[in-house]
């Protein structure tokens, strides 16, 4: 007599429930190894900021008087005044020391502390980079996937045709032509977005009156930067669709019965963003820096306007401030760079 089990044929085990995916953290030496190289980084950074602003051949005390009837012992006086009149080796102590406390040194022009100067001009800048970058990704991402599916094709041609002319343009050229049109143009173009300032002081400065008042002084700016940057995205989004086109996982895809946009929505997409993550992630850094130009052609109040505003004196411990902000943006995009890199590339991880 067969039993149960037999009768009723072979038991087979119930499938086991699929482990979570555990969250990929960086080993500790890896993490440990980056930190370390940004560090370095930055005390190059440091002495690079140093030197460039304090050992030029100018005497800057000569230049901020230029023009005007000052005498040696006034000269020498305001040296004394400013800090001049010590050796290099101290001044670069008091350099480090002002650094790495927070203070970033302090004005000769504003004479108040080069940070309070930073945080004053860092929300504009936030504004308008962070602006112009959310649009340039979304825009060059979609366009550059959109031309690297449809290779050849006379939507890709202007396409990579009009980012590679507008990359090549540069920024401040872009933006005096853009000052020209709207500024001195006729018809509904003269006058009908501002040229100049991040608002108008006639109007209130709160609430949504003052909000669309920002918004429309910001859209010159913006868009100067957009046509620039946006081209990046789009060569480098365009190269990786193509060549993840001819991967053997997207004929499986296809073979599935998948449409066509579900194949390069869902497979070919996240696969090809990976080159374009690290330039994001490069780039970030970069535009804080990248502000100086159009911010000055604009007059927008962030730090690049406050670091060309110090070239023309010159004020030597916001110039060293500014660069010292800049760069340490630039250093901590890239570790985020490296980091991000990491935990999204399974081949990183296992090298």
């Amino acid at each position: 007599m067969s039993s149960p089990a037999t009768a009723a044929g072979p038991v087979t085990a119930a499938p086991a429930a699929r482990p979570r995916r555990a969250l990929r953290v960086p080993r500790p030496g890896y993490l440990a190894g980056k930190l370390a190289a940004a560090v370095v980084s930055f005390g190059v950074t440091l002495v690079i900021g140093f030197v460039l602003f304090n050992l030029m051949p100018a005497d800057p005390v000569r230049t901020m008087t230029r023009g005007r009837p000052v005498s040696e012992a006034q000269l020498a006086q305001l040296r004394i005044q400013l800090g001049l009149d010590k050796p290099i080796w101290q001044r670069f102590l008091s350099y480090v020391d002002d650094i790495l406390h927070g203070r970033l040194g302090y004005s000769w022009e504003y004479q108040q502390s080069v940070a309070s100067l930073v945080a004053q001009r860092l929300g504009p800048t936030l504004l308008l980079m962070g602006t112009a970058f959310v649009i340039s990704v979304l825009l060059g991402l979609w366009l550059g996937m959109r031309s690297g599916w449809r290779a050849g094709s006379l939507f890709d041609k202007v396409t990579s045709a009009t980012a590679l002319t507008l990359w090549s343009v540069p920024t401040f050229w872009l933006g005096m032509i853009l000052l020209i049109v709207f500024s001195v143009g006729v018809g509904p173009i003269h006058g009908f977005l501002p040229t100049a300032g991040m608002s108008d002081s006639s109007l209130p400065q709160t609430g949504m009156t003052h909000y669309l008042d920002v918004a429309r002084h910001l859209v010159l700016p913006a868009l100067t930067m957009v046509l620039v940057v946006y081209a990046q995205y789009v060569t480098i989004m365009r190269s990786s669709i193509i060549e993840e086109k001819g991967s053997p996982y997207l004929l499986t895809a296809r073979a599935k019965g998948l449409t066509d946009d579900a194949v390069r929505r869902r497979h070919a997409l996240p696969n090809a963003l990976l080159p374009s993550v690290t330039m994001i992630f490069m780039h970030l850094g970069g535009l804080i820096s990248g502000a100086v130009t159009v911010e000055a052609i604009f007059s927008w109040p962030g730090l690049g306007d406050l670091t060309y505003q110090a070239l023309t004196i010159p004020d030597l411990p916001v110039l060293q401030g500014t660069f010292i902000v800049f760069s340490a943006s630039v250093i901590v995009m890239n570790l985020l760079a490296d980091l991000a890199y990491r935990f999204l590339d399974p081949r990183v991880r296992a090298s």
